[in-house]
């Protein structure tokens, strides 16, 4: 039979059907197929059954073991740190978080001194990156691993600490070691190892070694130079002599801090870690629509040979022809293609836009802002809102996260700088604050815990501390600042009488009494004469009758409180000649005992003044060289407020002025 485009055959021919379908069969050679996959059935489990084999997680890991989550935990850590450098909502997130629980990290104290030198100290070491960073490394590994080096108190040091302030008059004790913390160095948890596993963690100890491969890599023969091994610590040189690649770290000189670790765990967990799974559906999701964008223009056109409803087949000959043809039009424009009525053309195209899209990231995307913590309200991804209920509990896991990670750098700090306290001498610790961290209506809930303690219902000390404020701190601070008022260094306190403008105020009444007085002179002028009167000039006849005086207060008794007032700070003299005697340089050095023996000589002196009488060094020397006398018991009882100097002075002053008038 003679090569032909296409098969054929007449109704009824059934000779002509078979012939045309055998040369069809042989044709099938000619088109190309596809490859698909396909998977072993288990067959006939029983007569006419069978059933397809299970395929589970561990089938699909097996052959994409970079998808898979490790279940080591080095592993586990080194896959989060990854999540968090390549993943950008991961990495802003544990970004804000760090930024957000340590805003407004502050060190106070009590001493105005000391607390500047707290915060010089927390500036010099860093300690607001420092911080930034332990929170960084808090949430993104888990495991934050610290290592302090030490400065010596030398005589530099020592003028540079009484150098960061001018109102700094502090000594640099002599101590032992000498020794401030002055550098702190966080170390990749995956280059620590802890020796003695399960036993260390029975025993609480911080048994841990650091990895030294690096380092002896730079010096391929082994030897390392004379220079460089001199500046090396001990436990490092040690470390080289027995040739240990791994380094044995000073628990004295690390910290250790874990994120919500059991302590059966010998690491723990990072944040990111429930959200792997997410994360990796996430980067599958982007390589999808990178490989649909790569296919986005393509166009499939099928072209078909022969007709079977009109008994027409295509031959081998025929569909290589049209194939041919087809490849040899490589470039673009219109193809003109002469053929006859048994060729079909259907074309089709991609509709890649229905795949290209948001809508199938935001299920992957609320999850991963939910394994983090943070609500649907906070990223704009809540179509309906989510629900009071569900927003409150994600926000209120997000509050507990940031403040969990909040106290663990506070307990790091707190123990940092009980170090440097007991170096320095210093009598009372320092406090760690920072600033409100708050999500919610906070201006209502400060008016309100304000609005309680007006009404005595919670305590000022309460109302501090939920303002993130030291009370003891605070009650300190108030004490210098009323002190400073007293001494005019302040302006007045701000109140419902309080008049800003007190000196336009005092012109104001100057001016209006003066107006007075001239229209009371006026007055006086109109006034008609009175003829009945005294003659003009003319003298007394005989004594004038003498004035009774019925006073409604004793004379004297506003007189003698100034001068009570000017007297005791008079007797500043004594206190003087009080702190030569001893060699002491003020009253900070005297001792209880002194203080109250400096006291009780001082009010000796009082009372042994003439009350109005003139006051200067003559009179106080002979008052103090009088005979000592017991005190009055109103005089004594005012030592029980030698704590509060103004309550102190104004009960002693009083109770002198009580006495006085009594022994009238």
């Amino acid at each position: 039979m003679p090569n032909k485009p296409i098969i054929n055959w007449e109704d009824g021919d059934q000779r002509g059907r078979a012939e045309a379908f055998e040369r069809y069969a042989e044709s099938q050679e000619a088109y190309d197929g596809v490859a698909r996959a396909y998977h072993r059935d288990f067959l006939d489990i029983e007569p006419n059954r069978s059933s397809k084999p299970h395929f589970g997680a561990n089938d699909y890991y097996a052959f994409r073991p970079e998808e898979q989550v490790p279940r080591q935990s080095k592993r586990i850590i080194k896959m989060c740190m990854d999540a968090y450098d390549k993943v950008g909502i991961v990495r802003n997130i544990i970004d804000l978080m760090g930024d957000f629980g340590c805003q407004g990290i502050q060190i106070v104290h009590e001493n105005k001194s000391v607390e500047k030198f707290g915060q010089q100290w927390f500036k010099k070491i860093g300690g607001k990156e420092r911080s930034e960073r332990f929170l960084n490394n808090f949430y993104r590994t888990g495991n934050v691993f610290i290592y302090r080096s030490y400065a010596q108190i030398t005589p530099e040091i020592s003028k540079y600490i009484k150098s960061l302030a001018e109102d700094i008059t502090l000594e640099v004790p002599q101590i032992e070691k000498g020794l401030v913390p002055w550098r702190y160095n966080f170390f990749n948890p995956l280059t620590i190892d802890m020796k003695d596993g399960n036993v260390s963690l029975f025993i609480g100890r911080k048994n841990y070694a650091i990895t030294a491969d690096t380092f002896f890599d730079n010096f391929k023969d082994g030897t390392i130079p004379a220079k460089v091994l001199e500046t090396l610590p001990q436990n490092v040189k040690k470390a080289i002599k027995n040739q240990e690649r791994k380094i044995d770290l000073d628990p004295d000189k690390l910290s250790v801090h874990h994120y919500k670790k059991d302590d059966w765990q010998q690491w723990a967990h990072p944040l990111v870690y429930a959200i792997l799974d997410d994360i990796i559906m996430l980067e599958k999701m982007k390589l999808a629509d990178l490989a649909a964008l790569d296919g986005a223009i393509s166009n499939i056109r099928l072209w078909t040979l022969g007709d079977f409803d009109n008994k027409i087949l295509p031959t081998k000959e025929g569909i290589n022809k049209l194939r041919n043809i087809l490849a040899s039009n490589t470039g673009g424009g219109t193809m003109e293609l002469v053929w006859g009525p048994e060729l079909k053309f259907t074309e089709s195209n991609s509709q890649v836009y229905k795949f290209l899209g948001s809508e199938k990231y935001q299920s992957v995307l609320n999850s991963i802002y939910a394994g983090l913590g943070v609500p649907p309200t906070l990223t704009g991804m809540a179509n309906n809102g989510g629900g009071f209920t569900n927003n409150f509990i994600s926000l209120k896991t997000l509050m507990e996260r940031l403040q969990y990670g909040r106290d663990e750098l506070t307990r790091f700090w707190t123990k940092e700088l009980e170090f440097v306290r007991k170096s320095m001498g210093f009598r009372k610790p320092f406090h760690v604050v920072y600033d409100q961290m708050s999500l919610s209506d906070e201006a209502s809930e400060k008016n309100l815990l304000i609005q309680l303690a007006d009404r005595d219902i919670i305590s000022h000390e309460t109302v501090l501390e939920r303002f993130k404020e030291v009370p003891a701190v605070e009650r300190v601070r108030l004490q210098r600042e009323d002190k400073a008022r007293d001494d005019e260094k302040l302006p007045p306190k701000a109140s419902p009488f309080h008049n800003a403008n007190q000196k336009f105020e005092m012109e104001k009444m100057d001016k209006q009494g003066q107006q007075q007085e001239k229209l009371a002179e006026k007055k006086e002028a109109q006034r008609p004469k009175n003829d009945n009167g005294r003659p003009p000039q003319k003298q007394d006849e005989g004594p004038r009758k003498q004035r009774v005086e019925t006073p409604k207060s004793q004379p004297g008794l506003a007189e003698l409180f100034l001068w009570a007032n000017n007297a005791f700070d008079s007797t500043s003299l004594v206190v003087n000649g009080y702190l030569e005697t001893k060699g002491k340089k003020n009253l900070r050095q005297l001792t209880k005992q002194e203080a109250c023996e400096v006291e009780d000589l001082r009010i000796h002196t009082m009372m042994n003044l003439q009350p109005l009488g003139e006051i200067n060094e003559s009179a106080i020397y002979k008052a103090i060289s009088t005979k000592f006398k017991p005190l009055p018991e109103p005089l004594k009882a005012c030592a029980a407020h030698r704590n509060n100097i103004d309550t102190y002075r104004k009960m002693l002053i009083g109770s002198y002025v009580d006495y006085v008038i009594s022994q009238k």
